[in-house]
């Protein structure tokens, strides 16, 4: 049974068991920006437990490794620095690090002291963004610094850095400042040159997604109380619906998209679907439905088959029907207000903060759990990375 014999982790002390190489899974949320892992069979009886090939304690955080090839990359806290580093994906063994130093976390976000922000790779190189709002490239192969954005000023959000880098046709793209100040700036991923900036609303603590209508393409971001969209080839706002939360939380999902439709969900606000269409010259979003009862605190959901699937504000594993907007099923069992979703083809795979790792048949009658896993002891914020 291999399935499993290839696994990463990252945990809130930043734990990390792999096994052996992962797919290509180059920045948050996968290499397509949705949650999905091709090329994944599930077995036909699944193993009683899982076994740890190695363990590298490699300090704090919160933020996904990434792989690519037969390497892991990923950035962390140790002590006084932030450090991105490179792991050999069979062995465990450092293949490169380069540490920087970094301002300690302090207020609420105080209890998560190290980075959130995952990784990208691109054409030989990695982007990080650190949890004060530095961003960083360096030779993926190397670890030699190419180019570093710093933030002398120290502007970040109430919670600190919490979106992460987007790489796409040799841009790094990345929504940046503090509340109600915000810039996206699209920078040239070779040099760190600035190619456009947009200044507007603050960053939220959800991570950009690309969409595709009529060959153009363009950056959909929830910001701190919009979803908007910027056209991708000069950064102009082609369009924007509010998206507030509600009560004392925060935009902290990111919107998944499924050719012209945008699903997107928050703490308090349920969860909507928008469809953009163009109208002869301009891009137009309207909303298809609203579900107010179904909401995530932090889970972007997944969409198969026609359906999301994904963990509410309330701990719950939830699916609704995509076409209507309408609960299909709502589990009982409390999970936790942290939980990741990845869709692995046969079977989904649900990480909450608990350890667990749950693996779930899709089906829209019925939750159906097939087995879960102890995978760690500590609380995990990041998703595991599968192949095999």
């Amino acid at each position: 049974m291999k399935i499993f014999s290839r696994i990463c982790i990252i945990s809130a002390c930043a734990l990390i068991s792999v096994s052996v190489v992962a797919q290509e899974w180059t920045q948050f949320r996968g290499s397509r920006l949705n949650n999905r892992i091709s090329g994944i069979k599930a077995p036909d009886k699944w193993p009683q437990t899982l076994t740890q090939v190695w363990k590298v304690n490699v300090g704090t955080g919160d933020a996904s490794p990434v792989i690519s090839g037969n390497r892991v990359y990923l950035i962390t806290r140790q002590g006084m620095n932030e450090v991105a580093m490179c792991l050999n994906a069979e062995t465990g063994a450092e293949l490169w690090k380069s540490p920087y130093p970094a301002p300690a976390v302090t207020g609420p976000a105080s209890s998560h002291p190290g980075p959130r922000s995952t990784p990208a790779i691109a054409d030989g190189k990695v982007v990080t963004l650190g949890v004060s709002g530095v961003l960083s490239c360096f030779d993926a192969q190397s670890g030699k610094l190419l180019w570093r954005k710093e933030n002398p000023s120290n502007a970040v959000p109430q919670f600190f850095t919490g979106t992460s880098p987007l790489v796409t046709d040799g841009l790094c793209i990345v929504h940046l400042g503090t509340q109600k100040k915000g810039e996206v700036l699209a920078l040239n991923l070779a040099t760190g040159a600035e190619k456009w900036k947009w200044s507007g609303d603050g960053p939220s603590y959800s991570s950009p997604s690309i969409m595709t209508i009529e060959g153009k393409k363009h950056i959909i971001l929830l910001t701190e109380d919009k979803l908007i969209a910027l056209d991708m080839a000069d950064g102009k706002l082609l369009w924007q619906v509010q998206a507030v939360p509600q009560q004392r939380f925060y935009n902290c999902t990111s919107p998944y998209i499924d050719g012209q439709m945008i699903y997107f969900t928050g703490q308090g606000t349920g969860t909507k679907a928008v469809k953009v269409s163009k109208e002869g010259e301009y891009f137009v979003p309207k909303e298809i439905w609203s579900n107010p009862d179904v909401g995530a605190k932090w889970n972007t959901p997944v969409l198969r088959d026609g359906f999301l699937y994904g963990f509410t504000d309330q701990r719950r594993i939830y699916c609704i029907d995509a076409a209507t907007g309408k609960t299909a099923w709502l589990n009982d069992e409390v999970q936790s207000d942290f939980a990741t979703l990845l869709d692995c083809g046969d079977f989904l795979a649900g990480l909450p903060s608990t350890g667990n790792l749950l693996i779930l048949r899709p089906d829209s009658k019925a939750y159906s759990e097939t087995v879960r896993y102890k995978v760690t002891e500590t609380p995990v914020f990041a998703f595991p990375v599968l192949k095999g």
